[in-house]
């Protein structure tokens, strides 16, 4: 018998200000050999309203895997990053730092906030998809998510 959870798609959200970077990221994980549903917000305020379901996002499913830029608009992706990870209800899910800072500090404040990986976006396009194709490889492939 095949278990109802390795039928269902993987729920990624994605943090993402940069519309052309989030179209091109959605254009890709749309071609994935995994099964997903992506849903997009543009800024962090936004996304922990969608994480705890709060006003429009009351119905939407809780995300098995967060793509998280640091430089967003209004809530930056520390915050946001600082809030999932001292939520009892959201710290296990895994969260992908997706951004351009190739700053250090950065680096380390993601990791200090336990951010599961840090990734820098790099400008080629071709590129990108590739980055995008290895976080599908890894993280909808091969890692066993947590489903709650």
């Amino acid at each position: 018998m095949i278990s109802s959870e390795l039928l269902r798609p993987i729920e990624i959200l994605l943090v993402e200000d940069s519309p052309s970077d989030a179209k091109l990221t959605i254009k890709k994980l749309k071609t994935a050999k995994v099964i997903n549903n992506l849903h997009w917000v543009e800024d962090g305020e936004t996304a922990i309203k969608f994480l705890r379901n709060q006003g429009e996002y009351a119905d939407v499913p809780r995300p098995d895997l967060i793509l998280l830029d640091l430089n967003l608009p209004a809530m930056d992706g520390r915050e946001v990053l600082g809030e999932i990870k001292s939520d009892p209800q959201l710290k296990r899910i895994p969260v992908v730092i997706l951004t351009t800072s190739v700053d250090e500090r950065d680096l380390l404040i993601a990791y200090n906030l336990n951010a599961n990986c840090y990734i820098t976006k790099p400008v080629d396009i071709q590129q990108f998809f590739d980055v995008i194709g290895a976080i599908e490889d890894f993280w909808l492939a091969a890692v066993k998510l947590p489903i709650e």
